[in-house]
């Protein structure tokens, strides 16, 4: 029996961020990861997509991501070999409230666990689902050949993320949405406007269109084609948290209907089968709150602050997030539909008088130059003392602004006061200016 001060189980973005912050501040850890260490954000999710994203060919994109992944891997190999973290390449479990083991170590007991499992793939249960052509993201991170004709189940980020990619590679695309709109977390009139800025550049969608049959997409039929849209369909229908095989049984943790380990504020397990978990955490996807790598790290942060004792002035209820199509786009804060309907991002009643302001890529002089003219910004605050609540936008470099705004939110930034804060011209942000004129 090994003891240590923190067992961490998973080295995702959440499970190795929490370690290093642990080693640094004086803890001795020790990390379980069966699988390559990063987790799906480095190894098949945000980094490989962006090496997609933003590549001319697919061939460029293979060799970016062969280049790109394992060097980052490596970057969190050395974060990891700090003296006071031991990694342990295995799937863990749980044998106990405070003991975790793996199949080829011994047993190793800690006052305090973070379960950083993440996520994996949400299969919609389709008749056909076994068809070969049928993939994941990381499936479809594997091919080695361009698909003459992509078939995309769900209009969500890595959906939309995908079909932008392939679309630039030559693939015929065609995306399929069951809801009347693509990208939820969206404001819905920056999703329309991205949608349709896609389907001028040769991005076929299918809304509404409910996929019960892997057969129903060759009945999509593009014009007189009666070949079939799709040599490989690719599921992309969002994740759910990763927790098999932890023997979650044994500490009384029970998951919540959405899959996902339930957590307090602090990022504490609750469960109700048993009261003595307030010394296990769960961190990142696998509490299902918010499915962002960035989201994870700074869970990660509160979560080891919490066992330390320490306060943090963290806003998880601001949590910015970006989609990387072509153009991109992003987002803080609540859409103006969940505004009107008095709701906020948490779902929380809010009772909160707005205004909308408004600001165009084709009006600003950066975006002419470069010739990134489509996108639009909508800036949200509160009508009675001007606070900034949220801003979403599509267009080049929205990921930027918003992430500007993100940071004005948090400090309480008013409306008045980003007036009066100068940007450099001519740039981008110019944009976040025009929208408070």
């Amino acid at each position: 029996m090994t003891n240590t001060d923190l067992i961490v189980i998973g080295a995702g973005p959440g499970g190795y961020r929490a370690a290093e912050y642990a080693a640094k501040q004086g803890l001795k850890v020790v990390i379980f990861e069966g699988a390559d260490v990063g987790g799906t954000c480095l190894n098949v999710g945000c980094i490989p997509t962006k090496t997609y994203v933003h590549s001319a060919t697919f061939e460029e994109a293979r060799e970016r991501m062969a280049s790109v992944v394992p060097q980052l891997r490596s970057g969190v190999e050395g974060i990891l070999s700090h003296p006071n973290i031991t990694l342990v390449r295995e799937k863990a479990a749980f044998v106990d409230a405070h003991t975790v083991s793996s199949v080829h170590c011994d047993a190793v007991t800690a006052p305090h666990v973070i379960i950083a499992t993440g996520s994996e793939t949400k299969w919609l249960p389709i008749k056909g689902i076994d068809d070969p052509r049928v993939v994941d993201s990381t499936g479809l991170l594997s091919l080695e050949t361009l698909p003459k004709r992509l078939a995309i189940i769900g209009a969500g980020v890595i959906g939309m993320e995908f079909a932008s990619a392939f679309h630039r590679f030559g693939s015929e695309v065609t995306v399929i949405e069951y809801m009347k709109e693509c990208l939820p977390a969206l404001d819905a009139d920056c999703a329309k406007r991205l949608r349709k800025t896609m389907e001028k550049q040769g991005i076929t969608f299918r809304m509404k269109t409910a996929v019960e049959d892997v057969a129903d997409i060759e009945r999509l039929q593009v014009g007189d084609d009666t070949s079939g849209i799709a040599d490989v369909i690719l599921m992309a229908t969002g994740r759910k948290p990763r927790t098999e095989g932890l023997n979650l049984e044994a500490v009384g943790i029970t998951l919540a209907s959405n899959g996902a380990i339930a957590v307090d504020d602090n990022f504490q397990v609750i469960s109700p089968l048993s009261p003595l978990t307030s010394h296990l955490y769960a961190i990142g996807d696998v509490n299902g709150r918010q499915m962002l790598a960035h989201a994870a790290e700074m869970q990660a942060v509160r979560a080891v602050n919490h066992i330390l004792g320490r306060q943090d002035g963290i806003r998880f209820d601001v949590m910015p997030a970006a989609i990387f199509t072509t153009p991109e786009a992003a987002c803080v804060g609540p859409t103006e539909d969940q505004l009107k309907a008095g709701l906020v991002v948490n779902g929380s009643p809010v009772d909160i008088p707005y205004v909308c302001k408004k600001a165009f890529w084709r009006a600003n002089g950066k975006a002419l130059a470069m010739g990134e003219t489509e996108g639009m910004l909508k800036l949200f605050a509160s009508a009675d003392d001007g606070r900034l609540l949220g801003c979403h936008a599509f267009g080049a470099h929205a990921a930027d602004i918003v992430q500007e705004v993100s940071v004005l939110i948090c400090r309480e930034t008013t409306l008045g006061q980003l007036r009066d804060m100068v940007h450099i011209h001519p740039t981008l942000g110019e944009v976040l200016s025009a929208a408070c004129s």
